[in-house]
This record gives C-alpha cells, structure tokens and sequence, in this order.
C-alpha cells in the first residue's frame, strides 16, 4: 500500500553546507555557474517551495520491476515525477505515469518493458533530450536509487556519487561504487561543490551541449556573453588545453573586468601552464575584486603554501576564522615548522641540518619555493659541494614575474626575493665570475638595502673583485710578484676562492717556486675538486720538480676530464717515458703517436707482439655490430695511455692471424707485455678493458 508522506521544507542548513563544503575544494580548477539545487537529481531545475514530497513503496511481482523505499532524504526537497514535457512524452507508453504530487507508483511494473531499453540520459551527454528525462525510481537517504522501469530489467540498486557535501556531483554507478570524473572542475560564484567530481544532472533544462573542436572555442572566443565564453574556456580546461582556455577566460574578462570567478579561473589554466608568479598575482586580483570570495582565498593560499610563503598563506586559508581547508592547514603548518628549523640551522652554520630541513619542507608542500631552493645551493656551497650547489642552481624554481607580495615576506633576517641574489653572488664568486657577482649582490642590496649581512656581501664581493683585476693585469705584465701579492689581498676576504689560489699557483710558476705552487693548487682543489686548472699546474709543478710518479697520476686525471686534449695525452706520454726511465726500465722506441695502428699480416703481428713495453690488440671485424661500439672506446684509449702501444687486427682480412691466435668470438682484446701476453679478454666492456689497460700499463 503506498504511502504519502510529508514535504520536507527547504531549509537554509543545505545552503550553509555547501558553502562550507566548497571551502574544501581542490584549489587549481575553474568555477562552473552555481547551480540551484532545488532537486538532488536536477539540480538546475528549481521546485515550488510548496511542493509535496512523496516517497511511495512499490512491491514487485515480476523481475522487470523494481521499487521500493528505504526513508526520505534529509537535506532537501525530493520530488519524484516527470516535467509536463515528460509526461507528455511518456504517456503513450506507459499510460498511467502522469503522476500527481501525491500520487503512488503502483502501476510503475506495467510501463517497465516498454522502458527497459532506454538508458540513463544526461545533459552532458544528449542535451537534446535530457530536459525530457528522468530517473523513474526513488532517492533513499542512503543515496540509493531504486529504477522502477527505465533502463534494467530486473532489480538493481545504484548509487549517487554524491562529491564533497553537495547533491547532483558523481555519476549515477551499477553496483553501489560512485563515479568520480577526475580533473573536472567544481562550482562558481559562490565555490560550491567539489573539484574532483563532475556533475552528471540528470532531467535538467539547461541545454549547454558539450564543446567539440577547435571551432567551438574559436567561435567563443568572438562572442559577447561572458557566462558562454566561460563555460568554453572550463570545457576547454577538463581536457588539458590551458593555453585554449586561458584565451577564454581573457576574454570573458574584458567582457566582465570585476567578475572574481574569472579571474580565479585564469589563475588555475595560469598554474596548469606552470605560471605561478601571474597565477598568484590573478589570484590577488580576484580576491580585490570581491574580498568575500572564498574560492580565490583558498586557490591564493594554496599556491603560496607552495611558494613558502606560510604567513600570507595561513591569513587567506583562515579567512573565515577558520580553516576552510583542515588539511591543507597541516600542511601549512609542516612546511612551517620545517622552514623554521631550517633558519635555525643557517643562522648557527649547521649546512648538514640546512639541508635536511630544506628537504623536508619542500615535501611537505613547498616545492616552489625559491627562497628553499636557494638556502640548499648556499649549503652545498659552503660545504665545498660546488657541482651539487650548480646543478640544484639550475633545479630551483622559476617564479617569474616574483609576486610583488612575496618579494618581502622575509626569509632568515632578509627579504624572500633578496636571499636569492645573495645566494646568487656567492656562487658566482666561486666559479670565478665576479662581475656577475657583483651584479647579483648589488641587485641583493637594491631590494633589501637595510639587511646588514647583504651589505658586507656587497662590500666582499667588490673588493675581490677588484683584487683578482689587479691580479690579472700585473699578471699579464709579467710582475708576478705584485700579482701574487694582489691574489692574497683577495684570499683575505674570500679564503676558500679556489680561483684565487689557482691564479696565485700560476704565479709561484712563473717565479719557480714549485712548492708554494702545488701548495696553492691543493687548496684550490680541496674546494673545487674536478677544476682542471690547478690539476695541470700542479702535474707541470710536479714535471718541474721530477716527480714522475705524481705528475703521471694527475695527466691520467687529467685525460680522465679532457679526453680529446692531445697537449695533455703528450704531458701524460712523456710523464710516463720519465718514470719508467727513473725506474731502469728499457724505453727503446717509444714514441708518442696516438692512432691505433692496424696490422695486415702475420710478420707484423709478431714484430708488435715483441715490441717493448706493453701493446694491446684489438681482434675485430667491420660488419660486427658490438665491435662497432667498442672501437671508439680503443681509440680514446689510445689517447689517454700513450705509452701503451695499440694496434688492431680485422680478422675477415687477416684470418690467419685469427686462426693462429684462436680467435674465435669478436671482439677479442689480448694485451701483450714484453712479448708476453698477460690478458686476454673476450667481448670486454668499457670498464673492464679500461681497468686492465690502466693495471697494466702501470
């Protein structure tokens, strides 16, 4: 027996829900139109306040039909029925559904079989005859639907995806789950509703069909309704194309200069294009246009979360007195704790903590912050990690145009977009371009021009430079003393420039003080470990002064870093030739070549078999594909050990070297010492053939 019960009024608590709800919403997705959610189910079609609600039970009797409530829905009004326009379209076939406000669906069974092949229509899929539709079942409490004869034959329970606290988001799913549309954006004007799901409005009037092409936004773009342009440039946004619907939010902002929506969605194709600097400064705009705006406090928050930027942060997350977001508030709060551990650390030169706090907060949530980037690049710096310091230089990231609201937040006793010229400056001195330096320091100290530390950064860095100038003009006049001299008044204001101290080993050079030379240059090297300056100073230094062993050890480095420098596989040959003569080995023929000699015959082979020394030879042949990348790899061998005599053998010309060597897998590589082999190798790698070479050759 059906029952009728009361309508339940409309109440305000629904509205005060989704505004708070809305508060909550992923921050980087454009606002769709608020909607009237006078009907769970169609929420774009509002109802009488008047209206009756019904919730009926129908007992089924056959498996085409299914019905039956479980409660009512609380949080607003249920109407149940058809628009005029539905039930003028659905009488024919089902003949009694033209129902009353408070009539019962008891002859619901009778009309399934006619419905039972009509799907579930939305307006985002068939806005033609979505306003004619909808679901013929009953919206329990639970968000249940039971389908009395639309679109299954048998009993079924689906369920409304119901998104973050507001009816009508999701989709209608078989089996209980709900359907989440990722990446489509949430509500407008008033932020309602959630970004992670879209609305899927069943029976709504609203006819807006979906934009397809290039055409369409085209086609907006020229038209003078700003809600229109608008809509396009969020359909344009769901599917990726930022550039599209930034064009479409322009324009919908020259149509409507103080629409606050407009701008927040701008700011979210600008963070979708990695735009963050105008991204937040669209958000600024937008929050002046309407300061009750919540939507744009809370995409502002989140973007400058990501900047570091806590404190302005945390005034437009709580903009309300409280939280709207509280995860995002922990968030926050992680990234501050982090960051203020990490000035601690900086102000008591504790580089190791510097970078662990620095890491921390940049997973908590800040990973744009440039001011973070930075602080870690002046830690590697000062613990002598120069190539981590550059290449974390080129990792920090670009915030660009700077907000004009973050340049001063301040940042360890200094302003956020000051540090990271201060930082700039010092790293440029240690690479040796100090007019860059200065230019970076002087740029620090425009900025921030009452922060003391910025100021003596200004000051030591002007006055080296002008030292190392000096040095470098005395230096070029041959007054290599005077130079020295103008190197060390350098080294007093920076001691750990290791370009000063390779400039200073040059000079000691020039005046045959190879002891203070290779002094400098292990200076110069203890900060700058792969600067190739001071290494061949040094070598020359140890040449100078006879020490074989050492000068060979830095060539080999050397050609390690400057494979293809045949001034330097020289040094390295005749470095090599010395040692083995202050050692009494025999140097009989020895010459400094470089090429990989290749042998046709078999009295050739004998003869480089049994020359002194140590000879490696290459067995390969030309239409081998792994003997083609292991020849190049011998040839830059044969530059870097000069000493070792190389030579190669291509056995489809010369088979019966192969065939009396043995050689039966390519390639092959067998090393030859005093006419001794002492290694053979089958199909080598790079590694191991250079190891052997080196072992050898030693």
């Amino acid at each position: 027996m059906p029952k009728s019960v009361k309508p339940i009024p409309e109440s305000d608590k629904l509205s005060d829900h989704l505004r708070d709800s809305s508060l909550t919403s992923d921050i980087n997705k454009p606002d769709f139109r608020e909607l009237d959610l006078g009907s769970p189910v169609s929420p774009l079609r509002s109802q009488p306040r008047g209206l009756n609600t019904t919730t009926t039970t129908t007992s089924s009797s056959s498996s085409s039909s299914s019905g039956s409530v479980t409660g009512r829905v609380r949080n607003g009004p249920v109407v149940i029925g058809r628009s005029n326009s539905a039930r003028s379209q659905s009488g024919s076939s089902s003949g009694g559904n033209n129902l009353r406000p408070t009539q019962s669906r008891s002859d619901s069974a009778t009309s399934s079989s006619s419905h039972s092949q009509q799907p579930l229509i939305s307006s985002a899929t068939s806005p033609a005859t979505a306003a004619n539709v909808l679901p013929t079942g009953n919206i329990c409490p639970s968000g249940k639907i039971q389908i009395t004869g639309m679109t299954q034959s048998r009993s079924r329970s689906d369920v409304l995806g119901s998104g973050t606290g507001t009816y009508g988001h999701g989709s209608i799913m078989r089996g209980g789950g709900s359907s989440v549309s990722p990446a489509k954006p949430a509500s407008v004007a008033g932020g309602g509703g959630s970004p992670t799901t879209s609305p899927v409005i069943v029976g709504s009037s609203n006819r807006s069909s979906p934009v397809a092409g290039e055409s369409s936004w085209k086609k907006a773009i020229l038209g003078s309704d700003a809600e229109e342009v608008k809509r396009v440039g969020n359909e344009m946004y769901r599917k990726g194309l930022f550039n599209e619907a930034l064009k479409l939010y322009d324009r919908a902002i020259a149509l409507s200069p103080t629409n606050a929506a407009y701008r927040s969605n701008r700011a979210a194709a600008l963070t979708g294009l990695s735009r963050f600097g105008e991204a937040v400064k669209e958000c600024e705009d937008a929050v002046r246009s309407d300061p009750n705006y919540a939507r744009a406090h809370h995409r502002l928050a989140l973007l400058l979360i990501r900047l570091g930027q806590v404190n302005s942060a945390r005034k437009h997350l709580c903009i309300q007195g409280r939280p709207s977001d509280p995860m995002e508030l922990q968030k926050l709060e992680a990234v501050e704790k982090h960051m203020a551990k990490c000035v601690d650390a900086r102000r008591l030169s504790d580089w190791k903590k510097v970078l662990t706090e620095v890491d921390a907060a940049i997973v908590s949530g800040a990973d744009l912050s440039p001011q973070l980037f930075m602080c870690k690049v002046e830690a590697f710096l000062k613990l002598h990690r120069l190539d981590d310091a550059q290449s974390k230089l080129l990792e920090a990231p670009r915030v660009e145009p700077f907000p004009v609201s973050c340049s001063q937040t301040p940042f360890s006793g200094m302003a956020c977009e000051a540090y990271t010229y201060f930082v700039k400056a010092q790293i440029e001195m240690a690479l040796g371009r100090f007019e860059n330096a200065v230019i970076a320091a002087e740029k620090a100290s425009q900025i921030d021009p009452r922060c003391n530390e910025i100021a003596m950064l200004h000051n030591t860095v002007t006055l080296v430079a002008r030292a190392r100038a000096r040095g470098n003009d005395l230096y070029k006049s041959e007054r290599y003393t005077e130079a020295s001299s103008a190197y060390a008044e350098g080294l007093r204001l920076d001691p750990c420039n290791a370009v000063l101290y390779c400039n200073r080993a040059a000079c000691w050079f020039k005046l045959g003080m190879w002891e203070r030379s290779i002094k400098d240059c292990n200076k110069a090297l203890r900060y700058q470990p792969r600067y190739t300056k001071p290494l061949l100073r040094r070598a020359a230094s140890n040449s100078k002064m006879e020490r074989w062993g050492a000068a060979v050890s830095d060539y080999e480095a050397l050609i390690r870093e400057l494979p293809h420098d045949k001034e330097v596989a020289e040094s390295l040959f005749h470095a090599q030739v010395a040692l083995k003569k202050s050692r009494g080995e025999e140097v009989l023929n020895m010459e400094f070549g470089g090429e990989v000699e290749e042998i046709f015959s078999r009295e050739q082979f004998k003869a480089a078999m049994n020359l002194p020394g140590v000879s490696v030879i290459h067995f390969s042949t030309a239409s081998d594909h792994q003997c083609k990348q292991i020849s190049p790899f011998v040839d830059s061998l044969c530059t870097r050990y000069p000493s070792i005599h190389f030579m190669k053998v291509d056995i489809d010309k010369c088979s019966s070297i192969g065939n009396a060597e043995n050689v039966r897998v390519v390639p092959t590589v067998k090393i030859y010492k005093n006419g001794s082999r002492v290694k053979e190798i089958v199909c080598p790698s790079r590694e191991v053939l250079e190891y052997s070479v080196r072992h050898y050759s030693s």
